[in-house]
């Protein structure tokens, strides 16, 4: 088996478990407040630094190119409070300007 596939599958089993040990463990119990707040802003926290590290990261270090304009772009529109579509089409078009002109 490829390694990439045994990857995905180990992956894959470990998310199963431990969603599955959520129910397992608490047996109905609510969380506590702190750890309630503290899980409700993970997933938020980790797509943050995935954008961030996809935006700006190179093979040498930080990277100042067309991703960074599109990002710049998303965050200006965001402040704006504009739709999110507009946020990534936005983006998007920033992003694809950049990168024909640059």
């Amino acid at each position: 088996m490829n390694p990439g596939w045994t990857i995905v599958l180990v992956v894959g089993t470990a998310t199963v478990a431990l969603k599955a040990a959520g129910p397992l463990v608490l047996g109905g119990h609510q969380l506590p407040a702190g750890v309630l707040g503290a899980t409700r802003l993970l997933a938020p926290a980790l797509l943050a630094a995935l954008v961030i590290t996809q935006a700006v990261a190179g093979p040498d270090g930080l990277v100042v190119d067309a991703r960074s304009l599109g990002l710049a772009a998303a965050v200006v529109a965001l402040l704006l409070r504009a739709p999110m579509l507009v946020v990534i089409v936005g983006a998007a078009a920033t992003t694809a300007l950049a990168r024909l002109i640059l």
